[in-house]
This record gives C-alpha cells, sequence and structure tokens, in this order.
C-alpha cells in the first residue's frame, strides 16, 4: 500500500518543515544579498518592496531543492531517532514504502519548479528590469542623493551636484569624457538641472539652465541646453530578451526557429561564394570571412537555447535527487544531529552538484560538448548516489 495513513503522517511532517524551511532560507537570501546589494546600488526602499515579489521566483531553482533536501533529513532523522523505522521494517514494510512520502514530495516540487521555468521566471526577471533597474531615473536620482555624483563607467559623463531638492539639482557639474579617455573636452556648469529619460529614444536628457559651457579653450554662457546622454545597457532592460535565460519556454521555440533560419541562409550564400571563389581566387574572400563569422554567431546562439532547454529541467530534477539522497543520510542521523544530517549531504551538493552543472552548461552553450550528454550529469550522480545509498540501507 502506498499512501496510508503512515505516509500521510510523514507526508504532513514533510510539508510542514518544508514550508518552515523555505520562508527561513527565502528570507535569509534576500536580506543577505538581494537587499544589501540593492541598497549599495542606490534602490530605495519602495524599489526594494517593488523588487521583492518579482525576485521571489528566480530564486525557486536555488531554494526549493535545499529545503527538500533538510525537510527529508529531519523527518527521517526523527523516524529514525525515534526507532518508527525499525517498527515498521519489523512489521513488514519495505523501506521504498517508507520513503515513498519524500519521493512524492521532491516530484511535486521538481514539477511546480519546471512549471515556473517555463513562464514565471523568465517573465518576471524581464518585468524586473523594465520596473525596478529600468527605472533609470529614480536610480540616477538616487545615486546623486546618496553620493552627490554618478561615476558610471558605461556613462560618458561625469555628474557633480551639491544638492538635491525633489527633482531639481543645484549647482550641478558635468564632464564629458573624451573619446580616447584621455580627460574631458567638454565641462558645463550648471546653477540648477534636472534630469529626465526618454526611452523610446533610449536616451537621458540632462535639461541644465543658467549654464556656462566650456568647450576646448572657449566658454560661453547659456541660459538654458538640453544635453542628451545615451543610457547604457547596464542600466535599462533594453534588449533582455537576447538572453535565453529570459526567454520564456514558447520564446526558447521562437528564437532557435529564427536562427535556425537565418543559419541556413547565410550557410547558402557561403556555399555559393565558395564555389565563386574557387572560379575566381581571392574574389570574395573578405565576404567569406564575414558570413563565417556570422555562421559561428548563429551556431552559438542555437548552441545556447539548447543548453536552456535542458538546464531548466535538469535544475528542476535537483529536488527529486535531493530528496532521494536526503532520506538515507537523515535515516543514519539522528533527532539530536539532524544539522550534522543536513551538512553532510548538502555541502557534496554545493562543491559537486552546483559547480558540475553550471560548469558543463557553460561547456554546452559554447557548443564544446554535446548538451545531452552534459547537462543531467549532476542530476545523474546524484541518482546514481540515491541508489547506492539505499540499496547499502536496505541491506542493514
Amino acid at each position: 500500500m502506498f499512501w496510508g495513513t503512515v505516509h500521510r503522517m510523514i507526508f504532513i511532517e514533510l510539508v510542514k518543515v518544508f514550508s518552515i524551511a523555505l520562508v527561513a532560507i527565502t528570507g535569509l537570501i534576500l536580506l543577505a544579498g538581494i537587499i544589501s546589494e540593492a541598497m549599495k546600488n542606490g534602490f530605495g526602499p519602495m524599489q526594494i518592496i517593488a523588487c521583492i515579489p518579482l525576485l521571489l521566483p528566480s530564486t525557486l531553482p536555488y531554494t526549493l531543492p535545499p529545503t527538500t533536501l533538510f525537510a527529508t533529513c529531519i523527518v527521517y532523522g526523527r523516524l529514525s531517532a525515534d526507532n518508527e523505522i525499525t517498527a515498521l521494517k519489523s512489521a513488514g514494510v519495505h523501506l521504498l514504502q517508507v520513503i515513498w512520502p519524500a519521493l512524492f514530495l521532491g516530484t511535486i516540487v521538481s514539477a511546480v519548479t519546471m512549471y515556473c521555468f517555463l513562464d514565471l521566471i523568465p517573465t518576471t526577471g524581464c518585468l524586473l528590469r523594465y520596473q525596478v533597474v529600468g527605472d533609470v531615473e529614480e536610480l540616477l536620482y538616487n545615486m546623486l542623493r546618496r553620493d552627490g555624483c554618478i561615476d558610471h563607467p558605461n556613462i560618458n559623463v561625469l555628474i557633480h551636484v551639491k544638492a538635491v531638492h525633489g527633482r531639481k539639482l543645484q549647482d550641478a557639474i558635468f564632464k564629458r569624457r573624451s573619446a580616447n579617455g584621455d580627460g574631458f573636452d567638454v565641462i558645463a556648469f550648471a546653477k540648477e538641472a534636472e534630469l529626465r529619460v526618454d526611452l523610446a529614444h533610449e536616451k537621458i536628457l540632462v535639461d541644465m539652465r543658467q549654464c556656462q559651457v566650456m568647450h576646448g579653450n572657449g566658454h560661453g554662457l547659456v541660459d538654458c541646453k538640453i544635453w542628451p546622454i545615451d543610457i547604457p545597457n547596464g542600466l535599462v532592460g533594453n534588449a533582455v530578451k537576447h538572453r535565453t535565460i529570459d526567454m520564456t519556454w514558447s520564446e526558447l521555440r521562437e528564437y532557435e526557429a529564427k536562427a535556425q533560419k537565418l543559419k541556413q541562409e547565410i550557410n547558402q550564400r557561403f556555399e555559393l561564394l565558395q564555389v565563386q571563389n574557387n572560379l575566381t581566387p581571392t574574389a570574395a574572400t573578405s565576404e567569406l570571412d564575414v558570413l563565417g563569422k556570422e555562421l559561428m554567431i548563429q551556431e552559438e546562439l542555437i548552441f545556447a537555447v539548447h543548453a536552456e532547454w535542458l538546464m531548466r529541467p535538469a535544475l528542476a530534477l535537483g529536488a527529486l535527487c535531493f530528496a532521494l539522497v536526503g532520506c538515507p543520510i537523515g535515516i543514519w542521523f539522528s533527532k539530536s544531529d539532524y544539522l550534522s544530517a543536513f551538512i553532510t549531504c548538502f555541502l557534496p551538493i554545493v562543491v559537486i552538484y552546483y559547480p558540475l552543472m553550471f560548469c558543463m552548461y557553460n561547456l554546452a552553450r559554447a557548443g564544446k560538448i554535446p548538451p545531452t550528454l552534459a547537462i543531467f550529469n549532476a542530476d545523474a550522480i546524484m541518482l546514481v548516489a540515491g541508489a547506492v545509498l539505499f540499496r547499502r540501507m536496505a541491506r542493514n
């Protein structure tokens, strides 16, 4: 019998511990890493509050599997400490029936994670970029309020202000970096200025009033001047859909189809030019080089899509793998030592599982190894380890 009273009791305990641990681990991640980093980058309290709901789905692939591991270690450690595992085995209950609730929980968590990967995680990631990171105007004003200046490596203008009153910049100094990066070619002093963002044209418009402009050896007084500055890609959510990690499942299919079609067109053009080049040597050598590079780019895009397709189910499957390993480890340890059980199986996961998976993912994206033979290696190792542990435990 695969779902009796004992199984329901074990499953309920697993859900209780899982829920508490999930809230604790997620809260630690938010407090220790995300919120501190957001404050460092100049995000205000309202921006952080708006950021958290959009950021939570992206943390699920990295919080749900460890939480599943923790829950299985706790619950089965308690069962072992209370000798309930021994009593069930003495009553003729097979060990696989005892761990059935943990495998069921791992399957549910894996399915939920994969479902989130289809649309929710990529969509909320893009919304996060547009609504928080993409709020360039508020981000710039926060930087000025906090530091009194903006010195971003991707912005070719250095801005210093004496004070910020609302949206007004008082006694502002604007210095435009020269093209060769050696010093500044234009310096402007403005009694009052204001920043506006034109996302349609990807420009930051600096509206300066009562300003003095110095250009080279000349200078002049201007009553009003609007200075356009290009928005760097690092500050706004433009072109985020060029990253496969930010695409939904359907968008990955469309992106791969376009890349395959473009690759075919480039390949046909490349073969035609090769024939012409064979008839008239060096006639189209430069164009062949360009087409060869474009062909490599399209192949890399296709490799990236294929790697992303496999990476998402591989990460989702981690919850089931962790449950499979957590059960025997938890049973071997006692209730009083459940933290050691968790650390015993989590340290190898941190040292081996995630580094191996992301290493194989990067190699597959680069086209150096086939994605189907690489990305699931970490899950395969976990499944084999879980099977070996269960076999040894069943014998004992």
